[in-house]
């Protein structure tokens, strides 16, 4: 039986996609959600899973092809298994005797001078695990980051001194990893089913499930190729177990109510870090600011004709594809140099104008939203746009972001519509002074000349902080940003 590998449905404020990255090639033998293809569109990068154990047979569309919602690109031969060369079969013999083990530490990473702690968030090992070089064995999270801690050598683990949730400081040793230690034999004995898991026993998109649910791999057992955890694992260990009805006749009443109870049970999950910063945070902006939101709407057609015109063009010459987002960051980066107040921030009784322009692009990531920064952004070109956009999307969703892509940002540009919000009053990210919200592109009948026309209409959202910008500024930031959209050769010619 065959199935079809397609491209998820996209936003439709997002035309077509990309293909980024094929994680395997035809002959392969696939597990169950295993992850196939990264999918690039404008702003975020889509994992496509494998929906069945198989062998992908063909792949229709390669790497850097522009594709479509819901097109076909690959075909997956369910239950099929890839020979194995005969050598390949035969395992190794193993070494007589093991290397003796030699003990390392397993410590914190440094941590940036503005962060004094952090938090052990997930081992991705447990005590006795062999392991190899470069594994990563344990995510230390930050208020912004997720710092990864990979082993030095080939070994078993040891001791795991601070577990999940304790907090930690920087270089601080947190395990042991017994160097040699088993690792020879370890490696001889590992099953042929490890190897189609990949790095581990859940893919990506698993994990992240995992995380939505506040579970673990250890909490699920899985039921996949090789022991590997499906989707519908995670789903079934997060449902609360139904009270099993007691042996005596005359405590049926009681069984019916406790189950009843089961189905409406609660579960308690701490916030981590990144989620309790992100609340800390937008909190204090709406409490210390004197936050205002003005709208605005925008025809986007220009922008979509031109971009159906050049975009083979473009990406053919760059090698990038050319989005919406990079016309959004070259008409705020002419609003704020012809606003100066809204690329301003206030520090005490001072305000601070800056002369350069970073611009920070908000990213959802499997751990919350971060907003990292985008440099320098009247120096770059449409394509320097698109691929800066594109590298700090990826490093979000790989949890691969360092401080120094987070700090500093002089305005934020969020774009709720590809999630298909229609209009929202964004929460400016402090120290800035004002948030620029994009939204959902709709087909909405507008009076054109005296005449009804079907247009793609997208709303803007400004929310400021009016201590410091007076409305006829932020009014006047917002129409130039409109203006700038719905007449793109503005945008060259600097008018």
């Amino acid at each position: 039986m065959t199935t079809e590998i397609k491209v998820p449905v996209l936003p439709e404020s997002v035309a077509d996609a990309t293909v980024a990255t094929w994680h395997v090639q035809v002959g392969d033998s696939v597990a169950r959600d295993q992850v196939l293809v990264d999918i690039e569109t404008d702003k975020v990068v889509l994992e496509v899973p494998a929906t069945a154990d198989g062998v992908i047979t063909e792949i229709k569309e390669a790497e850097g092809a522009t594709v479509l919602g819901e097109q076909v690109i690959a075909i997956l031969s369910e239950g099929a298994t890839a020979s194995a060369p005969a050598a390949e079969a035969a395992p190794a013999a193993a070494p007589a005797a093991a290397a003796s083990a030699q003990v390392i530490d397993i410590v914190v990473p440094v941590l940036p001078e503005s962060v004094a702690d952090a938090t052990v968030a997930t081992w991705h090992v447990a005590e006795g695990d062999a392991v190899s070089r470069d594994q990563q064995l344990v995510d230390i999270e930050t208020d912004k980051v997720v710092l990864e801690v990979v082993a030095q050598e080939d070994g078993v683990i040891g001791k795991i001194i601070h577990a999940e949730g304790d907090t930690v400081l920087g270089e601080q040793k947190i395990g042991e990893l017994n160097a040699g230690a088993g690792a020879a034999a370890a490696s001889a004995a590992a099953p042929a089913a490890e190897e189609a898991a990949g790095d581990g026993v859940a893919s990506p998109s698993v994990r992240r499930l995992l995380t939505e649910k506040g579970l673990t791999e250890a909490d699920v057992k899985g039921t996949g190729k090789g022991g590997r955890i499906t989707k519908e694992d995670v789903e079934a260990a997060s449902k609360p177990a139904v009270a099993a009805a007691p042996a005596a006749a005359s405590a049926t009443a009681s069984a019916g109510a406790a189950s009843a109870l089961g189905e409406r049970s609660q579960k308690r999950v701490p916030m981590t870090r990144l989620r309790k910063t992100i609340a800390n945070r937008l909190l204090e902006a709406k409490n210390s600011t004197a936050m205002l939101t003005t709208f605005n709407e925008v025809n986007m057609k220009p922008i979509m004709d031109l971009r159906k015109q050049y975009k083979d063009v473009f990406e053919e010459r760059h090698g990038t594809r050319l989005g919406f987002m990079s016309f959004y960051v070259k008409a705020v980066t002419e609003a704020l140099k012809r606003f100066p107040a809204v690329n301003a921030s206030i520090d005490g009784d001072d305000i601070v104008y800056h002369n350069f322009f970073d611009i920070s692009i908000a990213v959802s990531t499997p751990r919350g939203l971060v907003t990292p920064v985008l440099r320098d952004s009247d120096q770059l070109s449409m394509a320097g746009i698109e691929s800066g956009i594109k590298d700090l999307a990826i490093k979000g969703r790989d949890g691969k972001l360092t401080m120094d892509d987070m700090q500093g940002g002089n305005f934020t540009i969020t774009n709720g519509g590809v999630f298909g919000s229609l209009i929202s009053t964004p929460i400016i990210n402090l120290p800035q002074t004002a948030i620029l919200g994009m939204h959902k592109i709709q087909e909405r009948p507008m009076a054109v000349n005296g005449k009804v026309e079907i247009l793609p209409m997208m709303y803007l959202a400004l929310s400021y902080d009016h201590r410091l910008i007076d409305g006829k500024e932020s009014v006047g930031f917002l129409v130039t940003i409109k203006e700038l959209l719905e007449d793109p050769a503005r945008l060259l010619l600097d008018i």
